[in-house]
């Protein structure tokens, strides 16, 4: 996998980071030290989640290998539906919590990486170098997570329902470009 496929697929994960951070921002009542400790949250467990799942699909790919690229197409399409579909949740049930709270801020930082954990199992089916993914999927996600907030604070009229829904489709894209690829090996 290039890093520019990995760029994309940071970029569709922290999607959700992205969009929570968009309304939390538009809260206007965060301080910068708030917006840097869940951009880093965020971030944190962005990139430890697709080493585990990495860790469990090489594993699994010993038995699952002529099956791998359908494995990977179908986790990231459900993966990009379901944010596609979570965008749809009302404003009010993303702004509705603070996340200066240290239960918040985790939960939050799960919720939003157990994307990332099915991805990394489905990187474990392609050829993958795991330290730059988490790299890059850390790093996207602490940038992302920081312009959502800032873009937030400036701008109510943001909705961050279109930032889950490009980043969904941009998941399904990889999933289909991965299956096309193995298709036209065989």
């Amino acid at each position: 996998m290039s890093f520019l496929e990995l760029f994309f697929i940071a970029i569709g994960l922290s999607m959700d980071c992205f969009a929570v951070s968009l309304s939390f921002g538009a809260q206007k009542r965060l301080k910068r030290q708030d917006v840097i400790k869940f951009s880093f949250f965020f971030a944190l467990f962005q990139a430890l989640m697709p080493l585990i799942g990495w860790l469990a699909g090489t594993a699994a790919n010993l038995y699952l290998s002529r099956i791998d690229h359908w494995i990977a197409f179908g986790l990231l399409s459900i993966i990009g539906l379901r944010m596609i579909y979570e965008s749809f949740r009302g404003e009010d049930e993303k702004r509705s919590v603070d996340i200066r709270k240290w239960k918040v801020l985790l939960t939050l930082s799960l919720a939003t990486s157990l994307d990332a954990l099915v991805t990394g199992i489905s990187f474990g089916f392609v050829k993958v170098n795991i330290a730059l993914a988490v790299i890059t999927i850390g790093l996207v996600t602490f940038l992302n997570s920081l312009v959502g907030a800032w873009v937030g604070e400036r701008s109510i009229h943001i909705s961050p329902r279109w930032a889950e829904i490009i980043g969904g489709l941009v998941l399904i894209g990889i999933g289909i470009k991965i299956v096309l690829e193995h298709l036209t090996v065989i």
